[in-house]
Order: C-alpha cells, then structure tokens, then sequence
C-alpha cells in the first residue's frame, strides 16, 4: 500500500501525518476544502487537490485519477461547542462527507482506511484510564459523529469487506518542524497557555480548581503530533491482520497547572492566569488505556515528558509560518 489518500491532510495533524509518511517512503495525495486546513502545511513532496468530499463529482475525479491503495481520513469539523450549537453542519460534513468518501472507494475496489476518531466517543468517564471497552455514550454531536462512522465502518466491513482501524485520539499537542497548532479559534489549551506568554492574549482561563486531583485541576493526557503521525502509519501497515479501533494517548495524565508550569519554565516567562469556575461537561480526568497500541501496531512513544511536548510547541509559537 504505497499509495496515500490522506483527506484533510492540511490539518494539524493530517499534515503532520502527511510528512511522516512521505518520510517512510509512502506517495502522498492530500485532499482539503481548505476551510480550516492551510495548504503551506502540505509537504511539497505530496501532490495536492483542494476539493470536498461533500462534492461528489470532484472525489470520483480523484479516484478515476489517481491510483490510491489506501486511504487516511481526516476530514471532520472539530470545535466541540459548536458541534451543540450547529449540529446540521457537524452531520452534514462529517457523516455525509465520510459516506460519500466510502462509496467512491468501493467502487474503485480500495477497502483499506485509517480514520481519526477521538476519546469523545467515550463521554463521561466511568474509570480511568479509558480502555477501548469503556462504553461509549457521546456527549455532543462531535463525538456522535465519528461514533456514527465507526459503526458505519463495522457495517461496510461486513457487507463489503472494508479494513479500517479507527484511532481515537486523546489531546494532540506539540509541533513538528515546521508544522504546529493554527486553529482559528484556538481552542486547545497548549497554544493559549503559549499566547498568553507572548501577550496576544490577556491571560489564560483556568476553569475550575476543585477537582478531585491532585492540584484541584483538570487532568488530560497529551500525545505528540510526531507520536500520533507514526501511530497512522503503523495502523495501515497492520490493517490486514485487525480491524477496529484503537486508542493514542500517553496512559499519563497532566493537570491544567502542570501544563502552565511546564510553558514557564520552557519559556522562561511567567503566565498570566484568570482563575474560573468549572465548565459544564468538564470531567476531572481523561487519560487513555494505550496498552491495545502498544501490542497490536508495536507503537512506541517518543514524547514521554509533557516538557518536551510543550517544548516543541513553543518553538513553533515564535518562529511560526502560518
């Protein structure tokens, strides 16, 4: 399988993923409707084609086109909130989008995906650390999307002989060379803890410090851009002997406060911080179960020390290109 179809590769980390593959010898097609993706994030090595998959006409071209052995999916709305404001434009794009990016593969006989899902379909946890047998009872439309298309996958593989392994992320974080987090809005706490330092904006808002954790705030687990790239490329190489899903995450979880402590001392500025009260749907912990990664991909992690993940991330803040 050595030709890619990465859809959304001019994301954060379909662009990352995009390098990582061209690096391993892969030949990359990158499809984006560039509504939140950059194209100078795409690696010039790859071949790009700026089209949607909502537009049927311009995927089939793809496919007569190109000749793709495999496929990366990427292409999702993201901004949970606003998944519960406009859930229309959530289902639209991330369900539609994906079925018809299924059917036009059918029919040019690809039946292997690699898709980016997310420790959302989980909800509220029941324990930690979350294994992929947790139940999965979504809290908002983003995370009932990609719980849809993960059925979707079981139903296509049954019917059609689909191999996909569906990876569910828990918090991308870090950069990797020239490529880092530019979300507009920037929603991820990496970033504006990184902002704030830099003064673009006033400070950083720390919802909640009565959590039942160690320093009373929220614990999540950040996995390296470069670690969750080599992560995709290891469920492709491994798609013809499983079928399912996966968890990516560090099996460690980091407080709110460690984070800002941990961009303090990379920086060596001092953060300005407005304390707040909890949000709604906040859980004081979420780390992953990353055991099933480990044993079936043989994935290693690189970026073990939040340190040096948010080293990589500030780096990027103040040489950034986009």
């Amino acid at each position: 399988m050595k030709n890619l179809l990465i859809v959304g590769g001019a994301g954060y980390i379909g662009s990352c993923t995009v390098k990582h593959c061209l690096d391993h010898g892969y030949n990359c097609i990158v499809i984006d409707n560039l509504i939140y993706g950059h194209k100078e994030a795409v690696d010039q090595r790859a071949k790009f084609i700026h089209a949607d998959l909502l537009d049927l006409y311009s995927l089939k071209q793809v496919f007569k086109n190109e000749k793709i052995d495999a496929v990366i999916h990427f292409a999702a709305f993201a901004y949970v909130g606003e998944s519960v404001v406009d859930p229309q434009k959530y289902y639209k794009n991330n369900i539609i989008g994906t079925l018809n990016l299924l059917n036009v593969m059918l029919e040019h006989n690809v039946k292997n995906i690699v898709f980016s899902s997310t420790c959302a379909t989980y909800g509220e946890p029941q324990y930690t650390p979350i294994d992929e047998n947790h139940p999965q009872n979504p809290i908002n439309a983003y995370g009932r999307t990609k719980l849809m298309v993960e059925q979707i996958f079981k139903d296509y593989e049954i019917a059609y002989g689909l191999r996909h392994i569906s990876l569910r992320y828990f918090n991308a974080a870090g950069a990797m060379e020239d490529i880092g987090e530019s979300h507009d809005p920037e929603t991820h706490l990496i970033p504006l803890v990184l902002k704030a330092i830099k003064g673009e904006i006033e400070c950083i808002n720390v919802f909640g410090t009565d959590y039942d954790t160690e320093d009373g705030t929220c614990i999540r687990d950040y996995i390296h851009i470069e670690d969750l790239a080599s992560a995709h490329r290891l469920a492709l190489e491994n798609l013809s002997q499983y079928s399912g899903c996966i968890n990516l995450g560090t099996g460690v979880g980091t407080s709110v406060k460690e984070i800002i402590q941990a961009a303090e001392e990379v920086s060596g500025k001092k953060c300005p911080i407005k304390y707040a009260s909890r949000r709604a749907g906040d859980p004081a912990k979420l780390f992953a179960d990353n055991k099933k990664a480990k044993e079936i991909l043989g994935w290693e992690i690189k970026y073990k020390d939040i340190k040096d993940i948010v080293k990589t991330a500030w780096e990027w803040e103040i040489n950034r290109k986009f």
